[in-house]
């Protein structure tokens, strides 16, 4: 586990962005649960996550369709929240930094680390972007 002091900077990121940061598997449960479309971000400390993940994840919210709920949980921190999040993204293998969005508690569209890792934050941006206009 990461200390806190050492991820409070990148949870920032994006609860500064409006993301809700999660913690407790009955929270994440919940919230993928609402009604309407859940972005869940897992993020991480991973270069990735710094470099493609996270600003991914900011720029995809710029346009006209969004999802109405935008939630995170991190990797190597929070056990519990992670691993119930991980649950609800079955089939897809953990993988972090990840992102799913959920339609009314389902799962319609995964990013997985391979999507990310390797890949400029637009183009992270231009598929969430394009998972929201279908979905959201």
């Amino acid at each position: 586990m990461y200390p806190e002091e050492m991820v409070k900077p990148m949870r920032a990121e994006l609860s500064e962005a409006g993301f809700k940061e999660l913690y407790t598997a009955a929270d994440v449960k919940n919230e993928i649960q609402k009604e309407g479309t859940t972005l869940v971000v897992v993020n991480s400390v991973c270069g990735c996550a710094a470099r493609n993940a996270r600003p991914g994840a900011k720029m995809s919210l710029d346009g006209a369709k969004k999802p109405s709920n935008l939630i995170t949980v991190f990797a190597g921190v929070d056990k519990e929240a992670v691993d119930a999040a991980r649950e609800e993204m079955f089939p897809f293998p953990p993988s972090s930094p990840s992102m799913a969005l959920f339609k009314n508690g389902e799962l319609v569209h995964m990013l997985e680390r391979h999507h990310i890792e390797g890949r400029p934050a637009e183009l992270i941006a231009e598929n969430l972007k394009d998972a929201y206009n279908e979905y959201c």
